[in-house]
């Protein structure tokens, strides 16, 4: 049996009562924690108002002023004054003399004048060349050559007479000029005519005229 003086909370203000009283405190503990929390954030606040400086740039010293110009003293040599002119003397009036002219007097040389050289004698005359003695080609060249028949005239069936002026020195045949004959058999002549064997006597020059006949039979 419990004593009537005991405090018993549950039975005195009920489970109303404590939830009240609970919700209270719950109260009171936001209350200070709010407030408390506020002013440690007020205090963090201040100390983070910083002032921002400027730096002040000094500026530099002005240069210094430049020397002064030194001045150049020139030294002016004195004047001298010009010395001063003579009087000025006219020249004496002279009359030029009368020109004469020069006596042009004419002398004779007595000493007799030389006759001009004779002229040197006029060179001989060069002896005129030997002219050609016209022979027959038989007597000047014994031992002939035949000439041959081209090829070209065979096949082209080219019959003729060839007419030849041969010039003879020295024992040999020296030129061969062709008067008249088809031309197919101009280089065989000249070809066996330059072989014949000749008799002359001297540096005289023989001309002679041979024919040659060329048939295709």
């Amino acid at each position: 049996m419990s004593r009537a003086n005991d405090f018993d909370p549950k039975s005195r203000f009920g489970p109303v009562g404590i939830g009240v009283m609970v919700l209270f405190h719950v109260l009171v503990g936001y209350a200070l924690i709010s407030g408390l929390a506020r002013k440690t954030i007020e205090m963090i606040k201040k100390p983070m108002d910083a002032t921002i400086i400027a730096e002040v740039k000094v500026p530099p010293p002005p240069p210094p002023p430049p020397p002064p110009p030194k001045k150049i003293v020139r030294q002016e040599t004195p004047k001298t004054p010009p010395p001063p002119r003579p009087a000025y003397v006219p020249p004496p009036a002279v009359t030029p003399p009368p020109r004469t002219a020069p006596a042009i007097t004419a002398v004779q040389s007595t000493k007799p004048v030389a006759p001009p050289p004779a002229a040197p004698p006029a060179p001989p005359a060069p002896p005129a060349p030997p002219q050609a003695v016209s022979t027959d080609i038989a007597v000047a060249c014994p031992r002939q050559v035949k000439p041959e028949m081209p090829r070209k005239a065979l096949d082209e069936g080219i019959s003729g007479v060839v007419k030849a002026e041969v010039r003879i020195k020295g024992g040999r045949v020296t030129e061969v000029r062709f008067l008249s004959g088809p031309k197919v058999y101009q280089s065989a002549v000249r070809s066996a005519v330059m072989r014949y064997e000749c008799q002359t006597t001297g540096d005289a020059e023989v001309v002679a005229t041979q024919e040659f006949v060329f048939k295709i039979e």
